[in-house]
């Protein structure tokens, strides 16, 4: 039997949207390069994070209501799910050095100015201390953005990949598909990341590193950011005592292996934010890159003549938009599976998707 449509691709956006595609009630066909756990893909080393507000100083304001659109949905579609995942919505706290303060003035500048909707408070050493007691006495100051939340994506990679089993998407695992196969079905979405460079010439590497330890005995409530002028690193809390400390953004295509210098630079924050930490032990370290446009935001384009849309270009931010993303898809599809050779048209609610000409330009 013919398939609606045939998904290349099973990350993070391509597994939410084989799942979801599923519960709508279409025949998908997914088919992905790796593993079924998720190993290997870009989602595998992320934090998981779904802050908008912190990502408005330097997203534009589109794809912040699209953050938040997603920080709407993920509660919703993780109930759904059936396996549970870890999610976190207590926040994010800023924190910084003595010395780094102006940047934290010029954070919330640019916060104020930038997301009309920003809902933030500053924070004493007292109110610090009672909002996160790992921090007591460790900064002065520290702005709290409620809501921001977090998602342990290893955990949800599997989840999904069984919530596609519950849903009978046929899925295949470990199966390469090149450029020039064309899977059996009315429409292809390609969903490769980086791996699609071959096809979108403009999509560049960013690099992200992690480190994970493990500290029985150290639990954050929040998701902690430390402000700095050359970088911003983040500390997240995993269940059973495990943490993630990651960079935000490297501009490099490369992605081989943590360097020293990464490594020193992720453990000499979490030492100074956290110095309990000195006796946790190292998990892993791991790098990967994500897949960007010269523009930063994410686009869709369709062919109608090879039946086949491409949706990539998420950047650092793929669990603070893929929800936001694939409910843009599943809101074209039906149009394109009625009729295949229809011109992808512009989206009312997210402009920036399906309406830029090298996204409908397909190679």
């Amino acid at each position: 039997m013919r398939h609606d449509i045939a998904i290349v691709g099973g990350g993070l956006l391509g597994r939410l949207l084989a799942w979801r595609a599923s519960l709508s009630g279409l025949g998908v066909v997914l088919y992905e390069a790796k593993d079924r756990i998720g190993n290997g893909a870009t989602a595998w080393v992320a934090g998981g994070m779904v802050t908008p507000q912190a990502e408005a100083v330097d997203a534009e304001p589109e794809l912040v209501a699209m953050g938040r659109r997603s920080l709407s949905l993920w509660p919703e579609w993780l109930r759904a799910l059936p396996a549970p995942v870890h999610y976190n919505a207590d926040g994010t706290l800023l924190v910084w050095q003595r010395a780094d303060a102006g940047e934290a003035r010029r954070f919330e500048a640019l916060l104020k100015a930038r997301d009309p909707l920003a809902s933030f408070q500053r924070l004493d050493a007292q109110q610090i201390a009672a909002q996160e007691p790992a921090l007591s006495e460790r900064f002065h100051e520290a702005l709290y953005l409620p809501g921001e939340a977090n998602v342990d994506n290893r955990q949800l990679l599997s989840a999904l990949a069984d919530a596609l089993d519950e849903t009978g998407v046929e899925c295949h695992w470990n199966r390469h598909v090149d450029d020039a196969e064309q899977p059996d079905a009315s429409i292809v979405i390609d969903c490769r990341g980086k791996s699609a460079k071959s096809r979108w010439k403009e999509l560049r590497g960013v690099r992200g590193e992690i480190v994970r330890l493990h500290a029985p005995g150290v639990e954050l409530r929040h998701m902690i950011r430390l402000l700095h002028p050359r970088s911003s690193v983040y500390l997240i809390s995993r269940p059973n005592g495990n943490l993630v400390v990651g960079a935000t953004t490297i501009e490099s295509d490369d992605a081989s292996p943590i360097s020293v210098r990464g490594a020193l630079e992720l453990l000499s924050v979490a030492y100074s934010v956290l110095p309990e930490l000195a006796e946790a032990r190292i998990v892993e370290m791991n790098s990967d890159c994500r897949p960007a446009l010269p523009d930063n935001r994410p686009a869709i384009r369709y062919s109608p003549a090879a039946r086949r849309m491409e949706v990539n270009g998420l950047y650092r931010h793929g669990f603070l938009l893929s929800p936001a993303v694939v409910e843009e898809v599943l809101a074209v599809l039906p149009q394109l599976l009625k009729n295949p050779h229809h011109e992808l048209g512009a989206s009312p609610r997210w402009p920036s998707l399906g309406t830029r000409e090298e996204a409908l330009a397909c190679h």
